[in-house]
């Protein structure tokens, strides 16, 4: 594969006998808005056999031509085109279209707005700039995409930006490395409904699809399958809307839409030819020893296409196992770029009527039910997010692949892109959260959100309390410095917000083997522990599993500079030393500076940063430590020389720069409760981005990181110790390389689909503890799991078939639908 070249849009257009508006085509480009240096064209000759490509070589010599010797179909011609191609964006243009000339700026700023848009789709009119050919995109239930408006008058409602579930291959753009995720177009297509395949596989992998008007082409839109006759054409459609069905659907609504879509195709293609499919009924006689019949090839069409489906399923089959073991997002997510499904594209009376039988007899017209999910964070979610959001976001993630799910904050949330809700709800505003409460069938949840809502605490519904952060330990060192009254308070408050918690949920998570033995304590003293949850699960993993804090799979990125060069004092090659997350009082950040003060003097190049101070959750004060490590730092000559503080938080999104600068990671404590069953989620950051680490010892991570070699542990408040042990980690290349190879091999084990694991099998299993009602638990068990929806009939059902007829077949047919159903009555 070519060295992709940044900010390069890389043109490709596909020529099939159609020299003249190829060469047309590139003319057009050569006048286009964007710098032709950052332009690439890319023609792909597809097997035209006549003297194409010495025509277009002569017409246009700066082009790059691909010759194929066989015509490989619009998928084919793209995908090679796409592999001789360099630009970091490809833009995928009919031969017989013309682009505007802000065609590609529109869609390159688009693509600037947001990382996760993977694709954007131009707006397509016709040559004339009157009717419409692309606007956007829809899908039937049976698997056949189509573009709404198609050859209509430009609809007067203004044309706005939005999420597609697919774009039409005459123009639009993709980021190359999206590209090649996902393998290309799918040459078994040849051609049509390839990009609609495309874009479901875009979508189901987490990128997003904008469709950008600002974006324009014209398209001539003359090509034709008139000379390789029309039921040619049908084959292709029915054939292809069978592959992309099978290959993206979820299990459960492939289930119901596959059986359903094989049969409406041969309806579609009976009631074409005006076949009388009874006419095999052994009650009619004729004919009986003719042993052929005379059948159009429309309706043998839709059987040949069918028996492709089915020869060509070992094939499909690898590929739908790879598209849904690495999607990201689920059916009923992706519902709403669907649009209208309940589309039967043919409008004879016959087909309708068979058309109707299916929808009523199959769940196809609306997504699969699923598991309701709702997780509730204390904390804001937003560009700044501290660790009890960043979990939650990443069950919301996780969960929200096979369930749907709400992610509840506490405190506030700004708009941001998400598969999944996220709602707002203020502590103790009931009746917002009730809603919640009624609508879901599990409800995951950290903190003090059963404190601060009746509706929960009352809840039959199935509950999953994250532990993870033993809060009554915290508040023991965090509330040192109040009055006795007041710090007994404060740990009386957590412990029995804690225990009631204990009392009533159904499943628990905490971070590490060390706190699962601490809370089977705290659960057996309140009679969690009895015959009910031991029975069948002698090791309580049913009731109490490990899922630790996690990291992303994706390894950190440097985007720009953030520090060194930047920020004054920190040079480019200095040796830079990272306390990543925030300053609590149960830390020791004190030991930490004396010793890259005395470090200083033996190198004048040791940089030390404290990446967080202010807490983003507005609850959360400036904690004493933090103004009493500055006063420190200045005190003894390293403030903004050696020593260097944050003045509040980092971006989520941002801190992945800061670790990429940073030579190695550091965190240092005291002695106490606390650190014994603590889990220092900083240590995963470290981890993350293959930083060798100092740490303090008494905790998980210090234990995991002189096991596995990853960094050095030191005793808590040994200051010459500290020192030689961050000497070691910024400058013995042979120790760093070595911990760098242990922590790559690590880290596998804390990605989030790993550490949340237990939450994910929970929740496809959704139950009660044992020591619940038998009767609830049955109750809400069959409610997550086993939940369907009801047959559409009555009334309802026939008010909404008979708008349905009269939008597709006019009155007629809706009398006629009634006079047949009063016969039947």
């Amino acid at each position: 594969m070519h060295k992709l070249r940044p900010g390069v849009v890389s043109v490709v257009l596909v020529n099939f006998r159609g020299t003249d508006d190829t060469i047309e085509a590139i003319g057009h480009l050569g006048q286009i808005n964007w710098p032709q240096e950052k332009l690439e064209i890319v023609v792909v000759e597809n097997g035209s056999g006549d003297d194409s490509a010495e025509r277009i070589r002569a017409a246009a010599p700066h082009v790059k031509l691909v010759i194929s010797k066989t015509n490989d179909g619009f998928a084919g011609g793209c995908n090679r085109g796409v592999a001789a191609s360099s630009g970091e964006f490809v833009a995928l243009l009919n031969n017989d279209a013309r682009p505007d000339k802000q065609w590609i700026r529109a869609a390159v700023d688009k693509f600037g707005q947001d990382d996760a848009i993977g694709a954007v789709a131009s707006r397509v009119l016709d040559w004339e700039g009157n009717l419409v050919d692309y606007i956007g995109s829809a899908m039937t239930w049976y698997g056949m995409g189509y573009k709404p408006f198609t050859a209509e008058p430009i609809p007067k409602t203004p044309d706005v930006p939005q999420d597609v579930l697919f774009g039409t291959g005459s123009a639009m753009f993709v980021r190359r490395s999206v590209y090649d995720a996902l393998g290309g177009f799918d040459e078994r297509y040849f051609m049509f409904f390839e990009d609609v395949d495309f874009g479901w596989r875009l979508n189901l992998r987490g990128w997003r699809f904008a469709y950008e008007p600002e974006s324009l082409a014209f398209h001539k839109h003359h090509a034709s399958m008139a000379e390789f006759g029309s039921y040619k054409e049908t084959y292709l459609l029915e054939r292809n809307a069978l592959y992309t069905l099978y290959k993206n659907l979820d299990e459960r609504a492939l289930h119901e839409a596959l059986p359903a879509a094989i049969a409406l195709s041969i309806r579609r293609g009976i009631s074409r030819s005006e076949l009388d499919s009874t006419d095999f009924d052994l009650r009619k006689p004729g004919g009986d020893g003719e042993p052929t019949i005379e059948v159009p090839k429309q309706a043998v069409s839709a059987m040949f296409a069918i028996d492709q489906f089915t020869e060509h399923l070992p094939g499909l089959r690898k590929s739908r196992d790879e598209i849904q073991t690495t999607r990201t997002i689920s059916d009923s997510m992706l519902w709403r770029l669907f649009g209208e499904v309940d589309a039967p594209v043919y409008q004879a009376e016959s087909y309708l009527d068979g058309y109707t039988n299916l929808v009523t007899a199959f769940d196809v017209l609306e997504p699969a039910q699923r598991t309701r999910v709702v997780i509730v964070t204390g904390d804001p979610i937003g560009k700044k997010l501290a660790g009890p959001a960043i979990r939650a976001w990443n069950m919301a993630e996780l969960l929200s692949r096979a369930n749907d799910v709400t992610l509840v904050t506490l405190t506030g949330a700004e708009e941001i892109q998400a598969p999944f809700a996220i709602v707002h709800v203020r502590p103790g505003d009931d009746a917002s959260f009730s809603t919640l409460e009624a609508w879901a069938d599990v409800i995951v949840f950290q903190g003090h959100a059963m404190a601060v809502f009746e509706s929960l605490r009352n809840s039959d519904k199935i509950l999953v309390v994250d532990i993870y952060d033993p809060m009554h330990l915290e508040q023991l060192e965090q509330g040192r410095e109040l009055p006795a009254a007041q710090w007994s308070e404060q740990v009386k408050d957590a412990t029995e917000v804690l225990n009631e918690q204990l009392e009533r949920g159904d499943f628990f998570l905490c971070a590490s083997d060390r706190q699962k033995m601490f809370w089977l304590g705290q659960l057996a003293a309140l009679g969690r522990i009895n015959p009910a949850t031991y029975d069948g699960d002698p090791d309580l993993d049913g009731l109490i599993s490990i899922a630790p804090f996690g990291l992303p799979s994706t390894p950190p990125r440097h985007e720009h500079d953030v520090l060194k060069g930047v920020l004054p004092g920190i040079g480019t090659d200095d040796k830079l030393l990272l306390w990543s997350g925030g300053l609590y009082n149960w830390f020791d950040p004190k030991t930490l500076i004396r010793a890259v003060a005395q470090l200083s003097h033996r190198h004048d190049n040791v940089r030390l940063f404290f990446q967080g101070t202010k807490h983003p959750h507005p609850g959360v004060p400036e904690m004493t430590i933090v103004a009493e490590s500055r006063a420190l730092a200045a005190e003894i000559g390293v403030l903004d020389t050696s020593v260097f503080f944050n003045e509040s938080w980092v971006d989520y999104s941002e801190r992945q720069n800061y670790l990429t600068e940073a030579d190695a990671g550091v965190s240092t404590h005291f002695s106490h409760i606390e650190t014994t069953f603590s889990f220092r989620t900083r240590i995963l950051d470290y981890l993350w981005a293959e930083l060798p680490m100092v740490v303090t010892e008494g905790d998980h991570f210090a234990e995991l990181v002189a096991s596995e070699n990853l960094g050095i542990v030191v005793e808590a408040g040994n200051e010459g110790q500290l020192a030689d042990a961050l000497e070691k980690v910024l400058f013995d290349e042979a120790f760093i390389a070595e911990a760098k190879a242990n922590i790559h091999r690590v880290r596998e084990r804390y990605y989030w689909q790993a550490a949340l694991a237990p939450l994910v099998d929970f929740v496809a299993d959704a139950h009660h503890a044992g020591d619940r009602s038998v009767l609830s638990a049955r109750r809400a068990a069959g409610a997550a799991r086993n939940r369907k929806r009801r047959r559409r009939t009555g009334l309802a059902h026939d008010v909404e078939r008979a708008f349905f007829y009269m939008r597709t077949a006019g009155p007629a047919a809706v009398i006629g639908k009634v006079k047949k159903r009063l016969k039947r009555r």
